[in-house]
C-alpha cells in the first residue's frame, strides 16, 4: 500500500481517470478514510498502462535520481520533491508488495518479472476495491455545471451532477486518443480561466522523405546497437525505419529537441552511429584490409558486419556513389545524416508534451482557480523520454496530489470549526 503521513478523512472525494495517476489518488485517499468514487469515461481502468505493458511495461529506471531527475527537463523543479516524495525504489516496493516482482534489465530499466501490466492491474484493483474504492466506467465527466457541481454523462440516461467535498483529476494527456486520452477537458478547464499549454508530440517517430525503393525494401526493419546524436544530447539503442521516416528508442530519447527543431525550422538532422562501438580509425583500417576487388556492400557486411539496411541507409543519405576512401567512409558510418522532416502526430505518440500550466497549481496540485479540485498525471505540462520516467511520475504525481486534497480537506476543515 502506498504509504502517506497526512490526516485522516471521511470525505467524499470523486477522482476522475483511472489511469496509474488516479489509482495512486485513490489508494492514498482510501488508505486515508476517505469515501473515493473513480470516474473514467472508458470502460475499464489503466487502458494505457496496459499497452505499455505490452513492451515488458517499464515501470521506472534504476539510475542514480540526480540523474533521473535531470530527464524531466523545465519541469525538474516542480517534480522534484514529488519523485523524492514517492520514488523509484518506492515504486519498485509498492508493486512487490501487490506480489510483482520486479528486476532490472540491462539498460537499467525496471520490469515487474512477468513482463506485462495485467496481473500487476489486477491485483492493484482488487486491492482497491477491498479499500471500498467504487468504480463508474464509461462515465465522462462533463465539466462543472452553474452551481459548480460535477456533470458526468454515461453512455445512456440523463447527465449526473456530483458535489463532493473535493475532486482529482487525473484525465492524461493527448496521445493514444482511443485508449482514453484526448484532451476533452482542455475547455471545460478553459472556461475555469486555467490555463494549458498546447500539446505536443512527444516520444514520436518523424518524417523522412525516403526512395522509394528504400522504403519499400526496408520499412518495418530495425537498426540495431546503433547510437543516435542531436545538438549536443546522444543515445544509444535500437530504431526502426518505417514508411514514414523512423521511430524507436534512440529517437524517442532525442525527441524533444528533434521535435522543437523540427517545428522551428521545417527540420532537423539527425546524426546516426552505425557502430557506436568502434572509433572512425578502426573502422577505416578494417575497411582497408579489405580486398578493393570485392564490391562495397561485401567489404561493409565482411570488415564491418553492417546489415543490409545500415549499407543501403549509406547509399540512401550519401547518394548512390559512397566514397572508396576508407577513411571519407569511417567518418559517414559513424554520423549518417538523416533529414527529418515533419513530426508524427499527436494520435501515433507514445506520450505528449503540454498540459496544465504549473503556474496553475499550487505546492499541492490544486488549481487556483478553482479551490477544491486537484490535478495529477500526464494532464501536467511535463514530459520525459521512455524509460520509466513517464509512469514515475505519474504514479508519484497522483500520490502528491492525493496528499494535497488530504491537506487542504484538513484546512478547510479547521476553519469550518473556527
Amino acid at each position: 500500500m502506498i504509504e502517506t503521513a497526512t490526516r485522516a478523512t471521511d470525505a467524499e472525494i470523486v477522482v476522475i481517470g483511472a489511469g496509474p495517476a488516479g489509482l495512486a489518488a485513490a489508494e492514498v485517499l482510501s488508505a486515508a478514510g476517505a469515501r473515493v468514487t473513480v470516474h473514467d469515461r472508458m470502460p475499464t481502468a489503466g487502458r494505457k498502462l496496459l499497452m505499455a505493458g505490452r513492451g515488458g511495461l517499464n515501470l521506472t529506471h534504476s539510475e542514480p535520481l540526480d540523474r533521473f531527475l535531470g530527464r524531466y527537463g523545465a519541469a525538474r523543479e516542480r517534480l522534484d520533491p514529488t519523485i523524492h516524495r514517492f520514488s523509484p525504489d518506492a515504486l519498485r516496493a509498492w508493486a512487490e508488495a501487490l506480489g510483482q516482482e520486479t528486476f532490472v534489465g540491462t539498460s537499467g530499466r525496471v520490469f515487474p518479472r512477468a513482463l506485462k501490466a495485467s496481473p500487476l492491474l489486477r491485483a492493484w484493483l482488487s486491492r482497491l476495491s477491498a479499500a471500498g474504492v467504487s468504480f463508474r466506467f464509461r462515465s465522462e465527466w462533463q465539466g462543472w455545471d452553474d452551481t459548480g457541481a460535477l456533470r458526468f454523462a454515461g453512455t445512456d440516461g440523463p447527465v449526473e451532477t456530483v458535489r463532493p467535498a473535493a475532486a482529482l483529476l487525473a484525465l492524461g494527456g493527448a496521445s493514444w486518443p482511443k485508449l482514453g486520452s484526448n484532451a476533452a477537458w482542455v475547455p471545460d478547464l478553459g472556461e475555469r480561466g486555467v490555463e494549458v499549454t498546447p500539446f505536443r508530440s512527444a516520444n514520436c517517430g518523424f518524417d523522412i522523405v525516403w526512395s522509394e525503393i528504400f522504403r519499400d525494401r526496408f520499412a518495418g526493419e530495425p537498426l540495431k546497437g546503433i547510437a543516435a546524436s542531436f545538438g549536443g544530447q546522444a543515445a544509444r539503442g535500437e530504431a526502426v525505419v518505417t514508411a514514414y521516416g523512423i521511430e524507436g528508442g534512440v529517437v524517442y530519447a532525442l525527441s524533444s529537441a528533434l521535435r522543437d527543431a523540427v517545428e522551428a525550422n521545417g527540420e532537423a538532422v539527425l546524426h546516426i552511429d552505425l557502430r557506436p562501438d568502434m572509433p572512425a580509425d578502426a573502422l577505416a583500417e578494417r575497411l582497408a584490409r579489405t580486398p578493393e576487388s570485392q564490391s562495397l556492400a561485401n567489404r561493409l557486411r565482411k570488415a564491418l558486419r553492417l546489415s543490409p539496411l545500415a549499407a543501403n541507409l549509406l547509399r540512401e543519405t550519401a547518394g548512390a556513389a559512397l566514397p572508396r576512401d576508407p577513411a571519407s567512409l569511417a567518418a559517414l558510418i559513424k554520423a549518417v545524416p538523416l533529414r527529418l522532416v515533419g513530426v508524427q502526430p499527436l494520435a501515433r505518440a507514445i506520450s505528449s508534451a503540454g498540459g496544465v500550466r504549473w503556474s496553475e497549481v499550487d505546492a499541492d496540485f490544486m488549481l487556483r482557480k478553482v479551490p477544491g479540485t486537484f490535478v495529477a498525471g500526464e494532464m501536467l505540462d511535463w514530459e520525459a523520454p521512455t524509460g520509466g520516467y513517464l509512469l514515475q511520475a505519474s504514479f508519484a504525481s497522483g500520490v502528491a496530489a492525493a496528499e494535497g486534497t488530504l491537506r487542504w480537506l484538513g484546512e478547510e476543515r479547521s476553519k469550518r470549526s473556527d
